[in-house]
């Protein structure tokens, strides 16, 4: 019989997906056959899976963990959000609608057949489905029709595990207040709850366990000390780049990274930041582009239409044209590479209520979105190298004008793909996850730098961390108790 357990969080980025990819790998050393799932998610971090479907980056990785191939019963719904009151929603790994919240949270008891539908096909397939919850179940406001939390737990009679995240501090008011916020019969699914992200001595909690016992009954499974390896691995949303956006170290390349309010697929430059004699740096709202600035990087947003306009009102605009004039870089990825053509155009509103707008104007070429998702994996070969490299595309509308006669690469099929300027210093492409290919990475950055960069192999790295971070769960996390209690 399939076991199962869940985790949730008393809150957001607590390290829920961290510590379900490190129990997963855990559970796969012991030669089981475990599978993450996540009910529902909210992320722009997405990714395409082996059913031709796309879930949440951070169900790739955990996927990973297992070493199976993703799939888009591991995360059934997954919203991403548009704008602050609306989201496109993904249901089994297709779009379904773009909703604004107040009509996903009717819709969200529709969506737990298909919720149900995919857990049930993984608890068939494998040893032990580890599902992460969403957010917090604390948030008793949500409570109704939830998919996500002890909605989910209790259609399925799942156990829970909480994870707390003592460096923010209040750890025991959030295992105790989330505890005693629930339901009894919600209560009855509890079954203890992990310490997160511990800094010093670990003999000191003691006394808060003691308190915490007293107050819930709850079993303390472990306390895991601060993973610091854990920026090594994909983040899952935006949350993710607060951790990275202060790169100052001396390098002899700084690549700038424009942070807008729906980036999306952003873990395209985990690679760079990995990299030795390169420096990315996130610039925020409010800061101009540095003046040592070698190439602007503009990755892929949710929204591109919007996110280019909010490029505009910072005045950013002026600074990538005036860094392009003085001989930079500059290179978009996916939406990025649609922002620097000469226009885009919406006419079905299918992202905004911006039907059109100028585009930077670095590239000869024009944008018009369409409803046809494009999620497909890539195998190409770059034009300015002449490296053959892997990649997926995850994209709607359709760019056309001169410069794509001069293309970025060129897939198995001799199709085209991107776009160079006819200056050579403004790359379009709609490729993603092209820098985790160690060849094409170490090439084009030699070429565009004039000098030897490295040779790393980052996805070596990624395993490496998760072998580490299952060693950490192993060694802090009392998993023969969790196995006992999963059912």
């Amino acid at each position: 019989m399939t076991k199962k357990i869940m985790f949730q969080g008393t809150g957001s980025d607590v390290g829920k997906s961290m510590v379900v990819a490190g129990f997963c790998r855990a559970l796969k050393k012991q030669n089981m056959s475990p599978a993450p799932f996540k009910p529902q998610n909210m992320s722009n971090n997405a990714g395409i899976t082996i059913d031709g479907g796309e879930i949440g980056r951070a169900q790739i990785l955990q996927a990973r963990a297992c070493n199976i191939e993703p799939h888009t019963d591991m995360n059934p719904v997954l919203l991403k959000p548009q704008s602050n009151m609306g989201s496109q929603v993904v249901v089994q790994g297709k779009v379904l609608q773009n909703c604004k919240s107040e009509y996903f949270r009717k819709l969200k008891p529709k969506f737990m057949q298909a919720v149900l539908e995919s857990f049930n096909r993984l608890t068939d397939s494998y040893d032990i489905v580890v599902v992460e919850g969403a957010g917090s179940p604390a948030e008793i406001n949500l409570r109704e029709g939830d998919i996500a939390n002890m909605g989910f737990a209790t259609e399925t009679n799942t156990p829970v595990i909480l994870v707390v995240d003592v460096d923010r501090g209040g750890s025991i008011a959030s295992v105790v207040g989330t505890y005693n916020l629930l339901p009894e019969n919600e209560k009855k699914l509890i079954v203890g709850y992990i310490i997160n992200k511990f800094r010093g001595d670990i003999s000191l909690y003691k006394g808060a366990i003691d308190e915490i016992t007293n107050r819930t009954n709850l079993k303390c499974f472990g306390i895991l000390p601060w993973f610091e390896q854990a920026k090594l691995l994909p983040a899952e949303d935006g949350l993710g780049l607060d951790n990275l956006k202060h790169q100052n170290i001396k390098a002899n390349f700084k690549i700038c990274v424009l942070r807008t309010p729906r980036i999306s697929n952003f873990d395209d430059l985990d690679p760079l930041f990995q990299t030795e004699n390169i420096t990315v740096q996130v610039i925020e709202n409010g800061q101009a582009l540095p003046i040592d600035c070698d190439m602007i990087l503009l990755v892929g947003s949710k929204s591109t239409i919007s996110d280019l306009k909010y490029i505009k009102d910072c005045g950013w605009q002026n600074d990538i044209i005036s860094h392009y004039r003085r001989g930079g870089f500059v290179m978009g990825i996916c939406g990025g590479y649609q922002m620097l053509g000469k226009k885009l155009s919406d006419p079905k509103n299918y992202e905004s209520n911006i039907k059109s707008i100028d585009g930077i104007g670095l590239l000869d070429c024009e944008t018009t979105m369409s409803d046809n998702k494009n999620l497909s994996p890539y195998v190409g070969i770059d034009t300015i190298t002449g490296t053959k490299f892997n990649g997926y595309e995850m994209h709607v509308g359709i760019t056309t004008g001169n410069d794509t006669n001069n293309p970025f690469s060129i897939d198995i099929n001799n199709k085209k793909d991107g776009a160079i300027s006819g200056c050579g210093k403004v790359f379009g492409s709609y490729v993603h996850s092209i820098f985790n290919d160690d060849d094409f990475r170490q090439n084009f950055l030699k070429k565009i730098t004039g000098f030897e960069i490295e040779k790393q192999s980052y996805n070596k790295n990624v395993e490496t961390t998760l072998d580490e971070l299952a060693c950490h769960i192993e060694k802090y996390i009392d998993i023969d108790e969790i196995l006992k209690i999963s059912y």
